[in-house]
This record gives C-alpha cells, sequence and structure tokens, in this order.
C-alpha cells in the first residue's frame, strides 16, 4: 500500500505525516473495563515507542495518555468500547499537537504558561456558567489539557492552545466513570 492509504488494519493521515499511523482496528471484540482499555492503548503506543499513563473511563469512550519513555507527555488517544478501536484523540491531540498530530511541526515555542493556560480555561468555564472548576494543566506539545471538576471530582476535560490560548471542550467524553493511574 501506498503512504496515505488504509489497510484493514491501521491508517495513517498521509504522506506528510512522516509514514506515522494514527488509528490501529480493534478486533472487534468489546472494551469493558479500564485494564482492557490498557492492553489496547499498550498494544497502539508500541507503535509509536511510547507508553500508557493515566487510563480514563468515559460513558462514550476509554481516554488514555501517552508518554514517551522517559515520561513526559506526548499525546492522547481513544479506545472505542464497542470494538477496541484505538486511536489518536480527535480535537486538541490531533489538531494541535506539534509532535503527534496532523499538522506535525516539530518543537514549538508555548506562549502560554500552565498557569496561563488554568486561568484562560477557567475564564471560559465562568463564562459559560457552567459551575465547574478546572484542574492543573498538564502540557503536551503544543497544547495543554485540564480535568473540568464539579465540587472537586472531576467531570470532564478541556484544552487550552499554547500558542493562541483557544479553548477546546472535549464534549465527545460523555460522563466520566473512572481513572486508573500507571
Amino acid at each position: 500500500m501506498r503512504p496515505g492509504m488504509m489497510s484493514r488494519d491501521d491508517c495513517s493521515w498521509g504522506p506528510g505525516m512522516m509514514g506515522r499511523h494514527y488509528w490501529q482496528r480493534g478486533d472487534g471484540t468489546p472494551v469493558k473495563t479500564l485494564d482492557q482499555a490498557r492492553q489496547r492503548a499498550d498494544a497502539f503506543a508500541d507503535r509509536l515507542d511510547l507508553r500508557v499513563g493515566e487510563v480514563m473511563q468515559f460513558s462514550k469512550n476509554f481516554y488514555a495518555e501517552l508518554e514517551t519513555p522517559s515520561g513526559i507527555l506526548a499525546t492522547e488517544i481513544l479506545v472505542d468500547p464497542a470494538d477496541g478501536d484505538t486511536g489518536i484523540e480527535y480535537g486538541p491531540a490531533m489538531m494541535w499537537n506539534t509532535d503527534y498530530g496532523m499538522h506535525y511541526r516539530g518543537q514549538s515555542q508555548n506562549r502560554i504558561s500552565p498557569g496561563q493556560a488554568q486561568d484562560r480555561a477557567q475564564q471560559w468555564l465562568r463564562d459559560r456558567g457552567l459551575g465547574l472548576t478546572v484542574g492543573e494543566a498538564e502540557a503536551f506539545p503544543g497544547y495543554y489539557t485540564l480535568h473540568t471538576l464539579r465540587s472537586g471530582k472531576i467531570n470532564g476535560m478541556l484544552s487550552v492552545n499554547a500558542s493562541t490560548g483557544a479553548v477546546w471542550d472535549h464534549t465527545w467524553h460523555g460522563r466520566y466513570i473512572a481513572t486508573s493511574e500507571h
């Protein structure tokens, strides 16, 4: 197959992505637990020479953070509970990640600090009257991801672009269920 063409097992965004693969087909077996989601995430992470950190279960999908071997956050992925399909999370991980996203450009300079990202995210939530607060800003290449909190408990997440300060709410997860730290 030529670069950028889909196969039954995986696909890449195209030749501009330097041959990186961003999606892996599941085996059709439903993923019901955090341990099963971690196994699918491990299989995907191995292809990128990364390792799995935090795994979260939501009502619509499983979410996992991928880290470099030295423990630096690299990207975020989703595991489909219906069939185990696994891939780079849409939204910020796909569009803003300067090392693993569609618009790969290597190292980029962050203009927004983690504290500023947290302030922007909190203001964004306040402007919408959602009654939520934000957790700490976790730095990924080109952006930050923060948990949204209701009464101090995880409710969801959003991201802040490290160059522009734009906020992107992760509306695709559904209701938060549980977390597994690694």
